[in-house]
């Protein structure tokens, strides 16, 4: 009788739930750990490096991870509890933004290092265009969370704006990513944009083309891989918010565990394994520092 009383609860909880599931108690401690295994190395990274812009990116994206983790973590415990499911859902949503925001300034530095006449725009753009675009993306999403987690009925027009907020920053990394291939592929087949940009002396040196050397290759394909991991889950929030808070998507667990949880774990661990402080640092064509230094 009381195994029969303890699966009538559960079934009762799972019901209940805004999950429409119990999350595991097991992988929210996985993911938990995991972000913050790599929120202290990125931390310890940006201090030995003097890297100092990876705090307000990489390391914020870690620290609210943890938090959303320990939500679903909180909810494994109180299924039902709307507090813990406003503060997993709120914080998995906004946390990759900032980790996007370093992605954007990773790819300015390395078109100031291989040359600015093959990029479309000059590498102080990237960050200030697509890190302004990430910030309004961030409030928007902030705001959509804000209302969700205040409403008291209906948390769908909340969940409308965070919907919004995703596909602007969808909208975001397409743009950065398709300039990113052409920057790519301009540079492969030495086809500059514009071979006499020359706005500033300091502009004109950089515009020549240096080597793709083995750590810039390797930052490369690691920005790459980060962007398409961070794309994918974008995709998938999008598809779930689309979906509705008691559609099947969300309330399928496994996609999000896969989807959201582990694309963020594979991001953010790949600039922990290519750190920009070891792969960026200045070991550019000897002529071409040499010129810089002349000027």
């Amino acid at each position: 009788m009381s195994v029969f009383n303890g699966t009538a609860t559960i079934l009762q909880e799972q019901s209940d739930s805004p999950y429409n599931y119990i999350p595991s108690r097991s992988v929210a401690i996985i993911f938990v750990v995991l972000f913050g295994i790599s929120t202290v190395a990125h931390t310890g990274q940006a201090i030995y490096s003097r890297i100092w812009w990876l705090f307000p990116t990489i390391c914020i994206c870690g620290i609210v991870e943890v938090a959303g983790w320990s939500g679903r973590l909180w909810s494994s415990f109180n299924a039902t509890n709307s507090d813990a499911f406003m503060l997993q859902i709120c914080a998995t949503i906004l946390a990759p933004t900032p980790l996007l925001a370093a992605n954007f300034v990773i790819l300015g530095r390395i078109i100031r290092r291989l040359g600015t006449s093959y990029s479309r725009l000059p590498p102080r753009w990237y960050t200030i265009i697509f890190c302004t675009c990430d910030f309004v993306s961030l409030i928007i999403q902030g705001t959509g969370g804000g209302l969700a987690a205040s409403a008291d009925v209906d948390a769908t027009p909340g969940a409308n704006v965070m919907l919004g907020g995703i596909v602007f920053q969808l909208v975001t990394i397409s743009v950065y990513s398709a300039l990113a291939v052409e920057f790519f592929v301009r540079f492969i087949h030495d086809r500059p944009v514009d071979p006499k940009r020359n706005d500033s002396t300091a502009t004109l040196l950089t515009s020549l083309k240096s080597p793709m050397t083995p750590k810039l290759k390797t930052m490369f394909i690691a920005l790459a891989f980060s962007t398409v991991c961070l794309f994918i889950r974008a995709v998938y929030r999008t598809i779930e918010l689309t979906d509705g808070w008691s559609g099947r998507i969300i309330s399928t667990e496994i996609y999000f565990n896969v989807l959201d949880g582990a694309m963020i774990v594979l991001a953010i661990y790949t600039m922990n394994f290519v750190h920009p402080g070891i792969f960026l640092r200045d070991d550019e064509d000897p002529k071409v520092i040499e010129k810089r230094n002349i000027v």
